[in-house]
C-alpha cells in the first residue's frame, strides 16, 4: 500500500476539496510518513485516485508550498520540505514530541513520562522544607562536581541493597540521564571514534554520540539481547570505544537481556578492551518472573559504566541521575561534569538524599509498581483478546510494549492520531528511518480506562487501513 492511498476526502462536506487534500497530506508529513525531499504523488495520479479534477490537487500542492510543507522543481514535481518533520522525533524526555500538532487527542500512548498527578509532591515538599530549615544558605551553595557526599553514600547503600557493589569514589551525581550520556561521550569519544548501539534504540543517545562526530554502528537486538555474533565482528574490525545498551526493558523493544547474553557481553568487552554503557532506567518495574540483575552487578573487570535515572518513576523535572564509572575514567568524567555545569543542584541533591534516607523513595516506588502493574495487565489482556492482529512479546515489566501488525506503522499511527490516539511509529527508533510495521505503545500516561479506550481506537484505525488496501 502506497502512503498516499490512506488519503480520504468527503465530497459531501462543506470544506473545499483542495483543503481536505492539503490537510491529509500535511498530517502525513507531520507524522513522518513522507520523508524530507521525498516526491509527492504526481498530480494526475493523485487526482485519479481521489476522483477529483487536476486543479484540486494543484491548489492543494500550492497551499502546501505556501505553508512551508513542500517545494516544487520545474519539470520534476512537488517535494516534501525537510524542516517540517524535525519536531516529530525523540526529545530529551524519551517520548515522541507531538506538541506542535494541534489536533486534540484522547490518549497519549507515546509518552514515557509519569503523569504529573502521580508526582509525590507532598512528600518532596516535606523534605525540601526540612533541608531549608536544616541547611539554610548551604542548600544553595555549589557542591563538589561528583555530587553531595551524603547523597552519594545513600546511593551506594541503595545499590548495595540491589546487589550492585561499587566504590563510593566512582559515583557521580548528574542532571538527568541525557547529561550522563553526553558526559560519557565527551569523556571517551573523539572525532571518528566508533561506538555500537542496539538496533532499534533510543535516538536521544544517538544524537549525543553524533555530536562528538562518532561513527555509529547498529547491531540488531534479538529476543534475549544484542546479536553477539554480529557484535564480535564489529569489535574485531572497527575497535569501538563504547557499546551502548539498555539491559532491562530496552527502549523501544522492551527486551531484557538473558544472563547468558550479559556474560558474553562482559567477556567481549574485556577481550576487545572496550566499555559498556549500561542505561538502567526501569529495572525496578519487574512484574513477573525472577529478578533480572544488571550487567554492572557482574562486572568484576570494570568494563561497565552504569547509568541510572530516577525520572521515569519519580519527577522528570527534577533531572536527577547518577553514573558509576570504572576507576580508570573517574577523574576524566569528573572533569567533564565540572566543565558542563560545575555541579547538579545542591538543593535537589540534599532533598533527594533525605527522601531516600526517610524511606520515602521506596514507598513511592512500591506505589508506582502497583499502579504500573495494574496498567500493564490491562494493556496485555486487551491486546491479546481485543486485537488479534497485533503481535507482541510480553516484556514482563517496564512501561511500554513493542508491537507490530501487517500494516506500515506510519500509516497506522497517522490514522490513530486523527482519531485521538498517539503511538510511536517504529521508524523513529532506527537511524536510517526505515519503514517498519513495528510501533511502541506506553501506558505511562494512560490509566486502565484510557488503555481500554486506546485499544478501541487502535482497532478502528487498523481496520480503516485494511479496508483501504
Amino acid at each position: 500500500m502506497k502512503i498516499y492511498e490512506s488519503i480520504e476526502i468527503d465530497k459531501n462536506s462543506d470544506e473545499p476539496l483542495y483543503l481536505q487534500v492539503y490537510e491529509a497530506i500535511k498530517n502525513l508529513i507531520e507524522n513522518g510518513a513522507f520523508k524530507a525531499d521525498e516526491k509527492l504523488p504526481a498530480i494526475r495520479e493523485l487526482s485519479k485516485k481521489l476522483e477529483v479534477n487536476n486543479i484540486t490537487i494543484v491548489n492543494a500542492y500550492k497551499l502546501l508550498e505556501q505553508k512551508g510543507y513542500a517545494y516544487s522543481k520545474v519539470g520534476s514535481g512537488t517535494f516534501v520540505r525537510g524542516n517540517k518533520k524535525d519536531d516529530i522525533y525523540i526529545n530529551d524526555d524519551r517520548k515522541v514530541n507531538f506538541s506542535h500538532i494541534r489536533t486534540p487527542y484522547k490518549v497519549d500512548f507515546s509518552s514515557m513520562n509519569i503523569e504529573s498527578e502521580l508526582f509525590p509532591v507532598d512528600d518532596f515538599k516535606e523534605v525540601l522544607n526540612e533541608v531549608l530549615d536544616r541547611d539554610r544558605g548551604l542548600a544553595f551553595a555549589y557542591q563538589e562536581s561528583q555530587g553531595y557526599y551524603p547523597l552519594r553514600e545513600s546511593i551506594r547503600q541503595y545499590l548495595k541493597d540491589n546487589d550492585i557493589p561499587c566504590d563510593f569514589n566512582n559515583i557521580h551525581v548528574i542532571s538527568g540521564a541525557q547529561q550522563g550520556i553526553d558526559i560519557i561521550s565527551k569523556s571517551l569519544l573523539s572525532f571518528n571514534d566508533t561506538i555500537v548501539v542496539e538496533s532499534p534504540t533510543y535516538t536521544g543517545a544517538v544524537a549525543a554520540f553524533k555530536s562528538r562526530g562518532a561513527s555509529i554502528i547498529e547491531v540488531p537486538i534479538e529476543e534475549d539481547g544484542i546479536n553477539i555474533k554480529e557484535l564480535e565482528q564489529v569489535l574485531k574490525s572497527c575497535n569501538p570505544k563504547l557499546i551502548y545498551i539498555m539491559s532491562n526493558y530496552q527502549n523501544p523493544t522492551g527486551i531484557s537481556y538473558s544472563q547468558s547474553k550479559k556474560l558474553q557481553l562482559l567477556y567481549l568487552a574485556q577481550k576487545y578492551n572496550t566499555y559498556i554503557l549500561e542505561d538502567d532506567y526501569l529495572s525496578e518495574l519487574k512484574f513477573y518472573g525472577e529478578k533480572n540483575p544488571s550487567i554492572k552487578a557482574m562486572d568484576a573487570k570494570e568494563r561497565v559504566i552504569y547509568l541510572k535515572s530516577f525520572s521515569k518513576i519519580f519527577m522528570p523535572g527534577i533531572r536527577l541521575a547518577f553514573l558509576i564509572t570504572p576507576s580508570y575514567i573517574t577523574k576524566k568524567v569528573t572533569a567533564v561534569k565540572y566543565n558542563t555545569d560545575i555541579s547538579t543542584s545542591s538543593l535537589i541533591q540534599r532533598a533527594f538524599d533525605l527522601y531516600l534516607r526517610k524511606g520515602k523513595w521506596q514507598n513511592h516506588l512500591n506505589k508506582m509498581w502497583s499502579i504500573y502493574k495494574g496498567r500493564y495487565d490491562v494493556l496485555v489482556n486487551n491486546l491479546k483478546y481485543e486485537t488479534p492482529f497485533v503481535e507482541f512479546k510480553e516484556p514482563m515489566g517496564g512501561i511500554h510494549i513493542w508491537a507490530k501488525t501487517d500494516v506500515d506503522s506510519i500509516i497506522l499511527s497517522s490514522l490513530a492520531k486523527e482519531k485521538g490516539l498517539l503511538i510511536s511509529p517504529g521508524r523513529i527508533f532506527y537511524m536510517d528511518e526505515r519503514d517498519t510495521e513495528y510501533f511502541r505503545i506506553s501506558f505511562a500516561c494512560a490509566d486502565e480506562e484510557k488503555i481500554e479506550e486506546a485499544i478501541k481506537i487502535l482497532k478502528e484505525s487498523y481496520y480503516d487501513v485494511k479496508n483501504k488496501v
